[in-house]
C-alpha cells in the first residue's frame, strides 16, 4: 500500500479534509500517512486530528509525524504540499506594503505583488523538497496545493525537472455553482474547462446534448446571483465564457475592478450584496488575510473537538481530486480531473512551457493531460497578461535576478493600473527588504 506524505501538515484544514478523503477510499486502506511540518505544535495537532479520524474510520492506516522532511519523504509514493512559507506574517506584508502604494488586494496569493512574493518565498522550499525526493523518493508523484499554483508548478518543472500536478478546487466548485444557478442535476452535467489556474474558463457546459450557456446567461440577470458574483459576471458578459475563480480572486488578475480605493469602496464592494461572501469579506482589502487570522485563533478549539470525537466527520469524500488521483493510479481505474501541468502543445495559443490548467486523464499510467482543440483568442490574450508576470517570477526564483522581480511587478495588470513605474520600483524595493529572511535566492545582491 502507498506511503502518502503531507508537507505542511500543520495546515490542518487541508490535512483533515485530504486524510478524511483517503480514509473514505477503500482501495487505500492500509496506507501510511506521513505528516511533516516545521511547527511542532501544529504538527502535534495535525497528528492527533488524523489519528482521531483513523480511529473513527477503522481502517488499518498507519500515521507518522515528524519535523524532519527527509524522514517524512523517505520511500513515499505521493508527496502532497500544503505549506505557506512565511505564514501570516509574510502574508500581512504582501497586503500592507502594496496598499501604501494604492495596490488593493483582497487575497494576494496568486498574482499581484502578493502572488509575486509568495511565489518567490515558496520556490526555495520546493527546491529543497525536490532534491530530497530525488534522493529518497525518486518515483513519487508531487501533488501541489500551494499557491501561487501556476508559478510553483512552472518553477518546479523548469528548475528541478520534477513532474508534478497542481490541484485546485475552483473548477469543481464553480461547476457546482453554475449547476445550482440553473437548477440542473449536477450528476448529469458535463463540461470542458481550460486556461490557467484561477483564470480558466468553461468552454462547454452541457446536460446531454443541451448547451446550458443560454440558461446561465438568463440566470446571471437575477439580482441574488448578480450580487453574489459581480466580477465573474462582468467578465462573462464581456469575454463570453465563465471563469473558474471567485469574484474576490478574479478582481485581482485584471485591471478593471480595483483601480483605486475609491472605486473599490463605491463600485465593487457594494455589488457584493448576496449572503455567503463573508469568506473574502465582501471583496475588501485583505479579506482573506482576516479570514485566516480569525480561523487561526479558533482552529485549536475546533480540532480539539474533532480529536475528542465531539465533531462529526463528513460521510462522503470531498470534491478535492487528491484521493481520487491516488486511487486511480493505484487501481488503474481511470478518472478525469482538471490539473495544472506544463504546456507542451496542450493550449497552442498560450506560451509553450508555461503552466496551464486542463482536463487530464488519470489511471495506472499517471496523470495524462488532454489537448485543447480550440481556445478562444480573447481568453488566451487575457491569460497571457498573467503568464507574462508568472514567467518573470519563475525567472527571478530560478536565477536570483532581482531585476526580474521589478519587471514582474511592472507588468502585473492590477499594479500597472494604479501605479507609476517609480512607485512600482519603490514598492518592490520595500517588499524585498521586508521579506529578505524568506528570500535566500537574493541574499548576495
Amino acid at each position: 500500500m502507498p506511503k502518502i506524505t503531507l508537507i505542511g501538515a500543520g495546515s490542518v484544514v487541508f490535512t483533515r479534509e485530504l486524510c478524511n478523503d483517503i480514509l473514505l477510499t477503500p482501495a487505500l486502506e492500509g496506507s501510511t500517512i506521513a505528516l511533516m511540518d516545521i511547527d511542532p505544535q501544529r504538527l502535534e495537532l495535525a497528528r492527533r486530528t488524523v489519528e482521531a479520524i483513523v480511529d473513527r474510520r477503522g481502517p488499518a492506516t498507519k500515521v507518522t509525524a515528524t519535523v524532519n522532511q527527509r524522514e517524512a519523504v523517505n520511500g513515499a509514493d505521493y508527496v502532497i504540499t500544503t505549506f505557506q512559507q512565511g505564514g501570516l506574517t509574510a502574508h500581512s506584508l504582501d497586503i500592507e506594503i502594496p496598499l501604501k502604494y494604492g495596490v488593493d488586494q483582497v487575497i494576494g496569493d496568486t498574482l499581484g505583488p502578493g502572488g509575486i512574493f509568495r511565489g518567490l518565498r515558496t520556490y526555495p522550499v520546493m527546491q529543497e523538497l525536490c532534491r530530497t525526493m530525488e534522493e529518497v523518493a525518486p518515483d513519487a508523484l508531487l501533488i501541489n496545493y500551494v499557491n501561487p499554483m501556476t508559478i510553483n508548478c512552472w518553477a518546479v518543472e523548469q528548475g528541478m525537472g520534477r513532474p508534478a500536478v497542481g490541484l485546485c478546487h475552483s473548477v469543481q466548485g464553480t461547476s457546482q455553482m453554475l449547476a445550482d444557478w440553473i437548477d440542473a442535476p449536477y450528476d448529469e452535467i458535463t463540461y470542458f474547462c481550460a486556461g490557467i489556474n484561477h483564470q480558466a474558463f468553461f468552454l462547454e457546459f452541457r446536460r446531454g446534448e443541451e448547451d446550458l450557456y443560454p440558461r446561465i446567461r438568463q440566470a446571471v440577470e437575477r439580482p441574488e446571483i448578480a450580487g453574489a458574483e459581480p466580477v465573474r459576471i462582468d467578465l462573462f458578459k464581456y469575454f463570453g465564457y465563465f471563469v473558474t475563480e471567485s469574484s474576490g480572486h478574479a478582481s485581482e488578475y485584471v485591471p478593471y475592478f480595483r483601480k483605486s480605493p475609491h472605486m473599490v469602496a463605491s463600485d465593487l464592494v457594494p455589488r457584493f450584496t448576496a449572503p455567503g461572501n463573508e469568506w473574502f469579506d465582501n471583496g475588501r482589502t485583505g479579506g482573506y488575510l482576516r479570514k485566516q487570522q480569525a480561523y487561526t485563533r479558533r482552529a485549536s478549539e475546533e480540532f480539539e473537538a474533532l480529536a475528542n470525537g465531539q465533531t462529526d466527520l463528513p460521510a462522503e469524500r470531498s470534491s478535492e481530486y487528491c484521493a481520487r488521483i491516488i486511487e486511480a493510479i493505484q487501481t488503474d481505474n481511470p478518472i478525469r480531473i482538471n490539473g495544472n501541468v506544463i504546456n507542451r502543445h496542450l493550449i497552442e495559443n498560450l506560451p509553450q512551457g508555461c503552466c496551464v490548467e486542463v482536463p487530464c486523464l488519470v489511471d495506472g499510467n499517471g496523470v495524462q493531460p488532454i489537448h485543447v482543440d480550440y481556445y478562444p483568442t480573447q481568453l488566451a490574450a487575457l491569460n497571457r497578461t498573467n503568464v507574462n508576470v508568472q514567467e518573470l517570477v519563475v525567472e527571478a526564483a530560478l536565477t536570483g535576478r532581482v531585476d526580474a522581480v521589478y519587471h514582474a511587478a511592472m507588468l502585473d495588470p492590477l499594479t500597472a493600473s494604479v501605479c507609476t513605474l517609480p512607485q512600482i520600483h519603490d514598492m518592490v524595493t520595500e517588499m524585498l527588504e521586508a521579506q529578505a529572511q524568506w528570500l535566500p535566492q537574493f541574499s548576495n545582491q
